[in-house]
């Protein structure tokens, strides 16, 4: 096999659009990965494309990866399974609704149409929701997608313009300008970028990623009965319980008239089993804000493990001690929404052209020392 000169680790929705990216930068691409495109964290989420400002730099990476996507979206609508059906962040009590209005004006001053909605307002704009609630948020432009079949379109493009894949095929060691597949075969390269989601710290043992546990679950058919994303504006800030479990309601109308359910997050557990009482919790929480979803029929639940950081910033640039490895990684739940962002950051940074944001609130150096 020809020497690439870029090989990238991990063909999720993140790694394939690096490895499009890169490839379209002029680079010769390798996309490797133990299972297939898409199989990993990515089968795993939820799919929302959705402008979260919970930082300045979020929203800067947020928006950047938003504009792509539309580029994306133009000519993959139907592959892509996309739904504009935008967000209602959904305020329970006067102090999230405080939020809420902050919400707005925020997203607002950066050009993304959010509008303030009162009780009333929402009661009629998302019949649904019960009633009663403080008011909300809705972000029109939102949007989603199923993550699995564009990071398989990911890298069928790749291949279709001349870059190359090796699926089933796990690697083991990464060293600067290299990667040791689990079989014992070095594939040399001019650099290395790891995008391989939770498994990161097996790669680079001194890049802190952390899995957090979520919990989702899927109905049967219900057609035109929800119109929107609806999420609780205690999303994001729930804290965790005593068991190190935050749930927050998240119900997304899927293009085959299901909802899928979420969301939750758990810090301290590995495995993926589903936890009957988690997941108790999260329908809970669900139905709270939407009551119709207690006489629905679940027909599948399922966990994912989100590849995290503890600044809760994902990692894009060059890792601080390997010469030629970089990583594009640690996004925790917003890896979808901003795929194409940082796949455009880190070509950016790669090519030494300024960057299109400010990288350096997710620069690797931030936690050089943080294993020493």
């Amino acid at each position: 096999m020809k020497r690439p000169d870029v090989i990238v680790v991990g063909a999720g929705i993140v790694g394939a659009a690096c490895a499009v990216e890169l490839h379209a930068c002029g680079h010769e691409v390798l996309l490797v990965d133990a299972r297939h495109p898409g199989a990993g964290v990515t089968a795993a989420g939820m799919g929302h494309l959705v402008a979260l400002d919970e930082t300045d730099d979020e929203l800067d990476l947020c928006l950047l990866s938003l504009g792509r996507w539309d580029e994306y979206l133009a000519t993959r609508t139907g592959l892509a399974e996309h739904v504009r059906c935008g967000t209602l962040w959904v305020a329970e009590d006067e102090a999230q609704m405080a939020h809420a209005l902050e919400r707005a004006a925020r997203l607002g001053r950066r050009g993304w149409d959010a509008q303030a909605l009162s009780g009333d307002a929402l009661a009629r704009t998302e019949p649904a929701l019960r009633a009663g609630l403080a008011g909300g948020v809705r972000v029109a432009r939102d949007c989603a997608v199923y993550p699995p079949a564009v990071a398989r379109d990911l890298a069928a493009r790749l291949v279709a313009q001349g870059g190359l894949t090796r699926f089933g095929a796990a690697v083991a060691r990464i060293e600067p300008g290299s990667v040791t597949l689990a079989s014992g075969e070095r594939i040399d390269a001019g650099a290395v970028v790891v995008a391989a989601g939770t498994a990161v710290p097996q790669l680079l043992p001194d890049m802190p990623v952390l899995p957090r546990k979520g919990h989702l679950a899927i109905t049967a058919r219900y057609p035109r009965r929800l119109s929107h994303q609806v999420v609780s504006m205690g999303y994001g800030q729930t804290k965790a319980g005593s068991d190190a479990l935050a749930v927050a309601a998240n119900v997304q109308p899927r293009i085959t008239g299901q909802w899928l359910v979420g969301s939750c997050r758990q810090d301290g557990v590995a495995d993926t089993d589903v936890d009957p009482r988690v997941l108790a919790h999260v329908l809970r929480a669900a139905i709270a804000l939407l009551p119709c979803l207690a006489d629905m029929t679940i027909i599948r639940s399922w966990t994912g493990l989100r590849p995290a950081t503890p600044d809760g910033r994902p990692l894009i640039g060059r890792h601080p001690l390997l010469d030629r490895v970089w990583i594009a990684a640690g996004h925790e739940g917003l890896g979808v929404t901003t795929a194409f962002g940082t796949a455009q950051l880190l070509a950016d940074l790669m090519q030494e052209r300024p960057p299109a944001i400010d990288s350096r609130p997710y620069s690797p150096a931030r936690f050089a020392h943080a294993r020493s």
